[in-house]
């Protein structure tokens, strides 16, 4: 199943361009031998049209409002099911929720079995579309409304204010959707006088599984069910297919619609796997269970739509109810089976090995939304974070365990004497490198996409958090060899000044690990600016030793010279782990942090600061 879904890309593209040239070639014949059947063609493509307008309008008009609702009602399964619902229903688009689904599950902002659950929500939510179609779409004229909305929405789509034209997308797609639907209903109605397709109905178990494949294959070409379920019900109100035949074509439908899901999960990290194998799972079995029991299903149907007042010959109505049960079916059967249904997806799709050069955190998938592409910058950074530390502490011949664990830091670097035995310039190649190479290509191309201003100045500051970790380590690969060669065995006053240097680099490290592991609502960044504050102060303290140890002939002019050189280096790398620490782990500096910078600077600060009549620099 693995190597399957790994290969599943290439499959993709592989039936998408044989199907593209046989798809077309169909429609050309068909449009040769009946002039009326260009006009559901055109019904199909309109409703299309118009759901991209409508998942169009619905990305402006929330500004991020889903996204946000997202992560915080997904922390239950039953809240997950409701999203899932309430969304698909609000915006007629599973597509659109599977989407952002496996977006935010790809980033780490909501749990698997949240995921399961939204998509479990959804397939009810994708029912709603059925019951305004079939209530609605067919009872009046819907031709009248569509025009107008088309006129205000095409206004609208041309105005500056986003939430205008996400108006505009809006209206104008259920414009087109109305449109669409008459363009079928009409198509389908002229139809009749050359055609008859009822002739093609099939009975018993083979029309089941010949009118299920055929509505799984129409929905897979057009990419919705919401379009296959208007297609079907137009029919079955023309009298086109018969209702049996419907009913397995709406069952088919079902099964077809975790492409959009599979096509998603393919561009996203192994979770987004995961969750495109649950779709299809769960669309699949609901599909087989509704198939075993279409007879018993079929009475229910009857039951139900007399108890709510739906003729019996209302066809169209009943099948929104059976399409509507069956789903609700499916939730109900699979309830007990999610935590089974997440050890299974757990299982056929690995997390992969551990591989700390290679992001994690990136993908094609997260850029849908600017939610994702912050998170994942974010958390690619601090995957880089740990990295680079790693490496300082390492190329210092410090072990982050034993300083996070040590109760006196002097103590524990002076006794870190052996040198790590590390190829520094390899493993910065390796681990720093790359990571940050992928981090700046991703920011540069979220920088191509019309993201909010508030995400993209808060993308640079990471990108630039990136390369401040990046220099610290150089910073440190320029300081190692000195480090190694006068620390690991006692020459006196200079093995105590470059102890002092990894000391002062070695409680920086601690203090970002303390930080770390600090919910980011009770981080303060008072301490930052101690530490900027602390790090001048050291520096010229170190250049005053210096020059007292040259003066008493302690220190001879070679050691000095090289050692004032490395405590630049030392210094350098201290600021700029500061640097990103302050970028990385605190999004936003509101009153409060200001009020923590101006407790936090010294006389000489604050003299700077009436002079020149600013804050001094970060």
């Amino acid at each position: 199943m693995q190597s399957f879904l790994s290969a599943a890309p290439l499959r993709a593209m592989l039936i998408q361009k044989l199907l593209l040239p046989v798809v077309l070639a169909m429609l050309f014949v068909s449009f040769y031998l009946s002039p009326d059947f260009q006009e559901i063609a055109a019904g199909v493509a309109i409703f299309l049209f118009g759901m991209l307008m409508l998942e169009d309008g619905f990305r402006l008009l929330s500004g991020g409002f889903l996204e946000k609702l997202l992560t915080r009602a997904t922390d239950t399964l039953p809240r997950s099911i409701g999203f899932g619902f309430l969304a698909t229903s609000l915006m007629q688009s599973s597509s659109l929720v599977s989407i952002i689904t496996i977006s935010f599950l790809s980033a780490g902002l909501i749990t698997l079995k949240a995921g399961v659950g939204i998509i479990f929500g959804a397939n009810i939510g994708t029912t709603t579309g059925a019951w305004l179609v079939a209530g609605f779409g067919l009872k009046v004229n819907i031709s009248a409304y569509a025009l107008p909305m088309l006129a205000v929405g095409i206004i609208l789509v041309f105005q500056s204010n986003k939430y205008l034209r996400g108006a505009g997308y809006a209206l104008g797609g259920l414009g087109f959707l109305f449109l669409g639907i008459h363009f079928m209903k009409e198509g389908f109605d002229a139809f009749n006088d050359q055609f008859d397709l009822s002739r093609f109905a099939m009975g018993g178990v083979l029309g089941l599984v010949v009118y299920t494949l055929v509505g799984a294959a129409a929905t897979v070409v057009m990419q919705s069910s919401h379009a296959t379920m208007v297609l079907i019900i137009t029919a079955l109100a023309a009298g086109q297919i018969s209702y049996e035949n419907a009913l397995a074509l709406a069952i088919g439908a079902n099964i077809g619609t975790t492409i959009t899901a599979l096509i998603g999960g393919f561009s996203s990290n192994y979770q987004g796997r995961r969750l495109a194998l649950a779709h299809l799972i769960f669309n699949v079995l609901t599909a087989g269970v509704a198939l075993a029991l279409i007879s018993g299903m079929v009475e229910v149907v009857d039951g139900v739509s007399a108890g709510i007042g739906i003729s019996e010959t209302d066809y169209s109505l009943k099948l929104a109810v059976f399409h509507t049960l069956f789903n609700l079916l499916g939730v109900v059967l699979m309830l007990p089976l999610v935590d089974w249904l997440i050890r299974f997806l757990e299982r056929t799709v690995p997390e992969p090995e551990t591989d700390v050069s290679q992001p994690r955190y990136l993908s094609d998938a997260v850029y849908q939304f600017p939610e994702t592409v912050e998170a994942s910058l974010s958390k690619e950074v601090g995957h880089l974070g740990e990295n680079a530390i790693e490496l300082i502490a390492h190329g210092l011949n410090l072990r982050r365990h034993d300083l996070y664990s040590s109760t006196d830091i002097a103590a524990t670097v002076k006794a870190s004497r052996t040198a790590t035995d590390l190829d520094f310039d390899r493993l910065y190649d390796h681990r720093v490198k790359v990571l940050h190479a992928a981090i700046l290509e991703f920011a540069t191309r979220a920088g191509g996409r019309k993201l909010p201003e508030p995400v993209m100045n808060r993308l640079y500051d990471l990108r630039d958090a990136a390369g401040q970790l990046v220099s610290a380590v150089k910073a440190v690969k320029h300081l190692r060899r000195n480090a190694t060669a006068y620390t690991s065995r006692p020459q006196g006053k200079v093995t105590d000044l470059y102890n002092g240097l990894r000391t002062e680099i070695a409680r920086i490290l601690i203090e970002l690990h303390k930080l770390d592991q600090t919910a980011p609502e009770e981080r303060s960044s008072l301490w930052l600016d101690q530490e900027r504050t602390q790090i001048d102060k050291d520096r010229k303290a170190t250049i005053h030793t210096i020059e007292t140890l040259i003066r008493s002939g302690e220190m001879d002019a070679r050691k000095a010279t090289s050692f004032v050189n490395d405590s630049g280096y030392a210094y350098q790398a201290m600021l700029d782990l500061l640097s990103a620490a302050r970028i990385y782990a605190f999004q936003t500096e509101g009153p409060m942090a200001e009020v923590e910078r101006i407790l936090a600077l010294d006389e000489e600060d604050l003299d700077q600061m009436s002079d020149h009549g600013k804050r001094p620099a970060k």
